[in-house]
């Protein structure tokens, strides 16, 4: 009885894990969707100037100063609060492979695999130029019954210049949707 007990559990439990990467995968889709559209599609030889970070960068205080600037996200405020969490180790592997998958190959054939920062950080020393940047995407908060989500973007190019900005995300009709830009900067 214990035995099917837990085997209930491990059950449910693995769908769950599996709904969240679809949704990160859709989350995904969207982010590359729109940051990789003028990226010219990978061949060989040519030098591909956005690369996408391996890891789920976590999320930290900065996220309470996005709250407070945005109505929806004061209302859901406490739900939001709760999914900080400080040294967050995930990557985005899951994700990545279930929304490429037998599927979206035209965006793929734009994405380069994930790199390291150290990776990085060689091809921008192997060409010299400051025209190489790495996608950074924060670990998504689902919040409002996972209608909604909050995932920072970055980019980085090196110590200097970078810039950033957390997407509002809204499901609509199952898809998700950008509904707004918040808390933009550029260094």
């Amino acid at each position: 009885m214990k035995l099917l007990y837990l085997l209930v559990c491990f059950f449910i439990s693995q769908l769950a894990v599996y709904g969240q990467e679809t949704e990160n995968a859709a989350i995904l889709k969207v982010i590359f969707s729109k940051y990789y559209k003028n990226e010219k599609v990978i061949t060989k030889g040519r030098l591909q100037l956005l690369n996408f970070y391996c890891n789920k960068a976590p999320n930290n205080e900065e996220v309470l100063e996005v709250i407070a600037g945005n109505e929806i996200l004061k209302k859901n405020a406490a739900e939001i609060k709760s999914q900080l969490v400080y040294g967050n180790n995930e990557d985005w592997s899951a994700a990545y492979n279930l929304l490429f998958d037998n599927q979206n190959q035209y965006l793929k054939s734009k994405v380069n695999d994930c790199l390291s920062l150290e990776a990085f950080q060689e091809i921008s020393k192997k060409y010299g130029e400051n025209n190489q940047r790495l996608l950074i995407v924060n670990k998504p908060i689902y919040f409002g019954k996972a209608n909604f989500c909050l995932v920072k973007v970055a980019f980085y190019r090196n110590i200097e210049h970078n810039s950033g900005r957390f997407l509002l995300l809204e499901k609509v009709n199952g898809e998700w949707v950008i509904k707004a830009y918040l808390n933009e900067w550029a260094t």
